[in-house]
């Protein structure tokens, strides 16, 4: 593992390839966007001869009951409904999954260039493999996943991260899928559509908006670096190799293990004595929520709507279909302070409730903010960053990424990491906010339903 650990670590700060290089992956994302056929359109539920609305279930569903369905949702407090509304229910685990190997001594990472119906420029970077237990299963009738037999079969490659992973709590009911790297010896077979790229590569590419999708974001989120102790010389040698050395300090320098119990502690409590309920109800009792215009909106303000659409891609393993999709109505901002701290880099963190959490909570960035709340009240951190990111000073990285394009319609969200110092913002732990090291985040990443996908999605972007 020591071997492979500063394989990808010399990946990370390849950003010109020797595969393919930089102007060539752009002129390839271009050329397709350019020459793939894609038809997307809205229509009323009735006029898909696939979907509809089951009564005595009190879902939209497809004839299948295949792919996902749509249902209420209601959190009680005592009898009073303290929050409803419409939750996209998928519980099959499908692979988010990405194989990578070594090329003329540099790790590359095989990249899809895929067209999700949700999104908003056709090509987003994905992973290897991108399949619900639908897909590669072959439900739908269409082709068997390209690479898939590898993942079937990974137990005979060496395995760099195998993990369960939540999905968009606020959208999904409990979703979660399987996050997989997976580093092949043997030559593989280059699709359509696929190139190899190193790390350092992908990264370039999250700085330009909607351009690598979430689901590359979060697997490479879950990279191992933490196991890894290196000594003093070698430590070194790469914080003078890196452009970030309190962020080479933050993995590998530190001794973060401290707050992890302190951590557990209060997201334990918030288990403990939880007193809402949470139950699945029919679309219809939510009474908030009415069918207008042929989609299903909230009375009041509110953050996405659901929609109905008729699709047509080209080259995909069925290129025509019609199916639901949740559509934003507002652009979120998830917001991350870090700071550096006696030479190490730190990260702010929330600890957070959403509704479809597998269970109940998981950590989250410093701010997360649906397009309804953007504009407060907030709580003092919150306050400090709206500041911050009006004056646009020490802000590493502010990038519109895009949200799963196969559930969401046209999804993006501003993704903001900002550079303070610590004493410029008062983050108590009785409220849930803990200042971490990388390596804290990179080992509780490693544990099924900790870290939530807006905190995978900003760690991702960070370059070392």
């Amino acid at each position: 593992m020591s071997n492979l650990f500063y394989a990808l670590f010399h990946s990370w700060l390849q950003v010109e390839g020797n595969v393919s290089d930089n102007n060539e992956i752009d002129a390839w994302i271009a050329e397709l966007n350019n020459n793939t056929k894609v038809d997307i359109h809205k229509i009323a539920l009735k006029q898909s001869d696939f979907w509809f609305y089951d009564e005595d279930a009190g879902e939209i569903r497809n004839k299948n009951r295949s792919f996902f369905a749509i249902k209420g949702f209601q959190r009680k407090s005592g009898n009073t409904v303290v929050l409803e509304q419409p939750v996209i229910l998928q519980n099959e685990i499908g692979y988010l999954g990405i194989i990578c190997k070594e090329i003329d001594g540099v790790l590359h990472f095989l990249m899809q260039a895929k067209i999700e119906p949700g999104n908003l420029n056709k090509i987003q970077l994905s992973p290897t493999i991108q399949a619900t237990k639908s897909n590669f299963t072959q439900k739908h009738g269409g082709k068997k996943p390209k690479y898939l037999d590898y993942f079937i079969n990974a137990a005979d490659y060496e395995i760099i991260v195998d993990q369960i992973q939540s999905e968009q709590s606020s959208r999904f009911y409990k979703k979660r899928n399987r996050n997989i790297i997976i580093k092949v010896d043997e030559d593989i077979p280059l699709e359509k559509n696929f190139k190899w790229m190193t790390l350092g590569q992908i990264k370039r590419l999250m700085r330009r908006d909607n351009i690598v999708n979430m689901d590359t974001r979060t697997v490479l989120s879950c990279i191992p670096y933490y196991a890894h102790t290196l000594d003093r010389e070698t430590l070194s040698k790469m914080k003078r190799a890196a452009n970030d050395a309190a962020l080479v300090a933050s993995v590998f320098d530190t001794h973060g293990e401290a707050m992890i119990p302190r951590i557990y502690q209060y997201i334990n409590n918030v288990k403990m004595f939880e007193e809402t309920t949470d139950a699945l109800v029919p679309l219809s009792a939510l009474s908030s929520w009415e069918e207008k215009n042929n989609e299903i909106v909230c009375k009041k303000a509110h953050d996405f709507k659901v929609i109905f659409c008729d699709i047509m891609i080209e080259g995909r393993e069925v290129t025509r279909w019609t199916q639901p999709l949740f559509e934003a109505t507002g652009i979120a901002l998830f917001g991350m302070f870090t700071c550096i701290e006696n030479g190490v880099r730190k990260f702010l963190i929330k600890a957070k409730k959403e509704i479809g959490c597998f269970d109940l909570i998981e950590l989250g960035p410093t701010l997360q903010l649906e397009p309804s709340h953007l504009h407060g009240p907030y709580d003092q951190v919150g306050t400090v960053f709206m500041q911050k990111m009006k004056e646009q000073k020490h802000v590493l990285h502010d990038v519109l990424l895009s949200e799963e394009g196969g559930r969401f319609y046209h999804e993006q969200n501003r993704n903001v990491i900002i550079e303070i110092n610590k004493e410029d913002v008062i983050a108590n732990e009785q409220d849930g906010y803990f200042w971490v090291d990388y390596k804290t985040l990179n080992t509780l990443v490693q544990v099924n339903n900790c870290l939530n996908i807006q905190l995978r999605n900003l760690l991702s972007l960070l370059e070392v």
